[in-house]
């Protein structure tokens, strides 16, 4: 099976403590995304690199003095072991993969000299252990403390000590190799109670630098554990301290939890200089003694200037789950996402953003572009549907309580006149869109659950809509009542239509992709993914027909053919489920959307397909064509990887197809496959796979030449005439 092509990642979880760092290198940066862990190149964003192996989201990262190794931890599901896992930075592989832990690792860092890796376990667990990273087994551990311990660090100079602070603890812990054992020393912090949050290490290790939950900064001596020094109470940080790095001239650089960065006088931490950010400050790491990366909890990356800290955003994505993605018509050079509180249009090629539109404390559900590009309409949570302006962002129109429970899809007809809303209350409802005034044409009330997919015909008469009932009825939108259904035991999550409008595809909570013949509501075709582990959310067909992509829980884009119903590529890139998917007007690539903030952009995979297609070619030179490939299937030997299957396309049912497709043996002259369908039992359609002659030179002599076997004349004759009388009844029958 062929890997689909991944063009860009955009994405990064941003509320991981400490979880964007800088390589030794200061050529590549590394962030968690979603069970992922990327590594980008400082001077090329689109050059990324992926460190897969963990079943959940990754929890913290650490990267050895060297850059050698990279260390990365996760979250599991309650009563299951949490994995640590070493990674070879330059190969990407694993070298060790660590499991003591319960529930998630809180914490990682490594030696001074490599040796050692700290491992701290997260509430449910709270131990400290101390790995060998050569061998990768564990040499002695601990628990932490009585309260939840929250982060760990090396002393700079000496390799077998180190510091976890957390609620109400901070203690110094020594490694005696030998013994196997860790000895604690409880620091004194006096009457001070406090939760650690972040820790910045003195280089000569005589003080440690603690932010805490409150917004203090307190110093402690390394050598005797007792306090020193705390910030005034005018002096405290909003949100608390949530992050800590050194600047160039050995000061302190504090990021906050409103979200403002300030650089602070070692000695007196008294602030110096300042700046704001959006979102919570939960990552600062030096870059080249110049610059720090600041990222943040709302899934922004700054580089911030070292002297001034004037910030600048290198980076932004969604902090959280993408509801859709959308194309505008027969424009493939912008794309726009929805999710939490927002609206973004990227720049395809570049994958920067373009616009934000903000509603603050809302969903956004649904997206939709108009057919001419003037208006970009979503339906949110409160049920509201709103349309913006694709350039400025400007609100042109809103339409309120258009649903209870928010709007939960959302399509617009191709005149551009009327609008389509889907809602969590299981209600279609028409809209028409004036210059002035927005009006409620008629609501259909036939769904049982919340309406997840809209689509509707290229002559603005039907509508179909999916939904959680396990029903996809077909509106008419003259009469604005049903006009057909399909059911299934299944939640319908995604419908679209075939290139020609003949049949329907669906997914759903049963894993399976459904062909329907929209007239009567009866099945063409089932394909069921044997290896996917999880409902399907989302389906795209190409602009031609010939291939659909669809996507789901198991974190996979799958490419398929249409026609034969096989998934000739997967691509990979995402760690959450896939929620959405749309291929781009001009098929070159498409996008997916998923539930951890990410989208991907793949390019698009042709799979081997029809290179000629020859629907002129006359019904009796196509008879005999069928036949005397028929007849080479049925007797000869020499075509061993001789195969039938089943074709589709074109409104054929399973029962009307003549033979469906015929496989043969690939050969060097290019000749692969012929698919032959009859369709209301009198006009023929043949695809040849990798084949350049024309319908005029396609006789079954020039089969037979491009096959290099010229068949016994009188055996072939005689199964000609024999299947010929057979195949003439069938015809005769269908028809």
């Amino acid at each position: 099976m062929q890997n689909i092509d991944l063009k860009a990642v955009i994405g990064f979880t941003g509320d991981v403590p400490g979880g964007l760092v800088v390589h030794p290198s200061n050529k590549y940066v590394l962030y968690p995304l979603g069970s992922t862990v990327v590594i980008r190149d400082v001077g090329s964003p689109q050059s990324q690199r992926f460190l897969r192996g963990h079943s959940d989201a990754v929890s913290c990262i650490a990267v050895s003095p060297s850059g050698r190794y990279v260390a990365s931890g996760q979250v599991t599901y309650m009563g299951f072991q949490a994995d640590a896992i070493v990674w070879d930075f330059e190969t990407g592989e694993i070298v060790h993969r660590l499991n003591l832990h319960k529930v998630k690792v809180e914490s990682l860092a490594f030696a001074p000299n490599e040796q050692f890796l700290a491992t701290l376990g997260g509430q449910d667990d709270n131990n400290l252990v101390i790995w060998d990273v050569e061998s990768g087994t564990a040499i002695c551990g601990s628990p932490a403390a009585n309260d939840q311990a929250l982060c760990v660090g090396f002393f700079n100079n000496d390799s077998y000590k180190l510091v976890t602070g957390g609620a109400l603890n901070l203690r110094i812990w020594e490694i005696d190799s030998v013994n196997r054992k860790l000895k604690p020393f409880e620091c004194n912090l006096g009457q001070q109670r406090r939760v650690i949050t972040s820790m910045l290490l003195d280089v000569n290790d005589d003080f440690m630098y603690l932010g805490t939950q409150t917004g203090d900064i307190i110093e402690v001596s390394m050598s005797n554990g007792l306090l020193q020094r705390m910030t005034a109470p005018c002096d405290k940080f909003s949100r608390g301290v949530t992050s800590m790095s050194r600047s160039p001239a050995g000061d302190i650089v504090v990021g906050a939890g409103d979200g403002s960065i300030v650089l602070v006088k070692k000695r007196t931490f008294r602030p110096i200089a300042s700046t704001s950010v959006m979102g919570s400050v939960t990552s600062l790491t030096a870059l080249s003694g110049d610059y720090f990366y600041a990222g943040t909890a709302q899934s922004n990356i700054y580089r911030v200037r070292a002297d001034d800290l004037a910030a600048e955003m290198r980076s932004t994505c969604h902090f959280g789950k993408i509801n859709a993605v959308a194309y505008p018509y027969a424009y493939s050079e912008v794309f726009a996402t929805c999710a939490v509180e927002d609206i973004r249009v990227w720049n395809a090629r570049t994958c920067t953003e373009l616009l934000r539109i903000r509603v603050p404390n809302l969903d956004c559900e649904c997206i939709a572009f108009m057919k001419d590009g003037k208006a970009v309409v979503s339906g949110w949570s409160d049920g509201t549907i709103r349309a913006f302006a694709p350039q400025s962002g400007k609100l042109l129109f809103t339409i309120g309580d258009a649903h209870q429970g928010g709007v939960t899809a959302l399509t617009t007809t191709n005149d551009c006149e009327r609008v389509i809303s889907g809602g969590a209350d299981g209600q279609v409802r028409v809209w028409r869109i004036g210059r002035d005034s927005q009006v409620m044409v008629a609501s259909m009330k036939e769904h049982k659950q919340r309406v997840n997919s809209l689509i509707v015909r290229g002559n603005d008469l039907e509508a179909v809509s999916a939904s959680s009932d396990g029903c996809c009825i077909i509106w008419d939108l003259q009469r604005f009542v049903r006009k057909g259904n399909v059911n299934g035991n299944t939640f319908f999550k995604c419908v679209v239509f075939s290139d020609d409008e003949s049949q329907l595809l669906t997914c759903g909570t049963d894993r399976k992709i459904a062909y329907w013949d929209p007239t009567d509501g009866s099945t063409i075709r089932e394909l069921y993914d044997e290896e996917a582990a999880a409902e399907l959310n989302a389906l795209a067909i190409s602009t031609d027909g010939t291939q659909f992509i669809s996507g789901g829980a198991d974190r996979q884009v799958k490419l398929w053919s249409y026609d034969e119903g096989y998934c000739g590529a997967v691509g990979e890139g995402h760690s959450g489920s896939i929620t959405d998917l749309k291929i781009s007007p001009d098929s070159q690539s498409f996008v997916s959307v998923g539930d951890e903030g990410t989208h991907c952009q793949h390019s698009c995979f042709c799979l081997p397909a029809w290179l000629c297609c020859l629907p002129a070619v006359s019904t009796p030179l196509l008879f005999r064509l069928y036949l005397t490939l028929c007849s080479w299937c049925r007797g000869d030997p020499g075509l061993g990887g001789a195969a039938v299957g089943m074709s589709s396309r074109k409104n054929v049912k399973i029962g009307e197809t003549m033979r469906g497709m015929i496989q043969l043996d690939q050969r060097d002259d290019g000749l692969r496959c012929a698919n032959l369908v009859e369709r209301n039992g009198c006009t023929c359609f043949v695809y040849i796979l990798q084949h350049s002659s024309t319908a005029s030179t396609v006789t079954p002599q020039t089969i037979s030449n491009m096959l290099g076997t010229a068949p016994n004349t009188s055996a072939h004759e005689e199964r000609l005439h024999t299947s010929a009388h057979e195949d003439f009844a069938h015809a005769r029958a269908m028809r």
